[in-house]
């Protein structure tokens, strides 16, 4: 791990962008009643993958937000990420469409990873997401290896996201800078994405 960051301001890099991530974590399950999929969806395993259909649905998903991190691989890395051995992928459907994406690691089998959890834009409401993540948190409790689920969101990401976390029942115990490419200035991502977040083609400090 690189060394903890300076007090202070920390040029970027042009072409560079940077996140504060937060890290959650469950470490027993919650007791409550399991939340009725709302009406018309079903969850679903996605078997396999094809490049296109989930860069498409990932791009609907982050677009607002600036969901750049898979946008980043090459198509050999995405498929080997979204093929993984112990990942368990997932899907509500309504009416056959793809609403979202519930990705489960395994790989570590006493620490899970919620690794992927979103909902494209006319899903989010509803109880859809309440749903999803309960089923998520389910499902990590019932093997009976689980001693600790955890997950990572960051301000690229809806404001509503982590106090959702906290309410499901995850409680915060780390953070940490990321910096990466802007997707946007490598063309892997309509430079119109991520509104919030201007584009700089040249970075320069006062």
């Amino acid at each position: 791990m690189n060394a903890p960051l300076a007090d202070g301001y920390h040029p970027l890099l042009p072409g560079k962008l940077a996140t504060l991530v937060t890290y959650v974590e469950m470490t027993s399950p919650p007791q409550r009643p399991e939340a009725a999929a709302p009406a018309g969806y079903d969850l679903a395993v996605v078997e396999s993958w094809t490049v296109a259909d989930f860069k498409r649905l990932y791009v609907e998903i982050g677009f607002e937000w600036l969901w750049t991190s898979r946008l980043l691989l090459s198509d050999d890395q995405l498929l080997e990420r979204l093929h993984k051995p112990g990942t368990v992928t997932f899907t509500p459907l309504k009416d056959e469409r793809r609403m979202g994406v519930l990705e489960m690691d395994y790989a570590d089998p006493e620490n899970p990873e919620v690794s992927f959890f979103g909902l494209v834009p006319e899903a989010i409401g509803g109880g859809v997401g309440k749903w999803l993540m309960d089923q998520a948190i389910r499902m990590a409790w019932s093997r009976p290896e689980t001693k600790r689920l955890w997950l990572h969101t960051c301000h690229f990401d809806s404001p509503q996201a982590l106090p959702f976390y906290l309410r499901m029942g995850f409680k915060p115990y780390a953070r940490a800078v990321e910096v990466f490419d802007d997707a946007r200035l490598l063309n892997k991502l309509d430079v119109g994405a991520g509104p919030h977040v201007p584009v700089i083609r040249d970075a320069r400090l006062p």
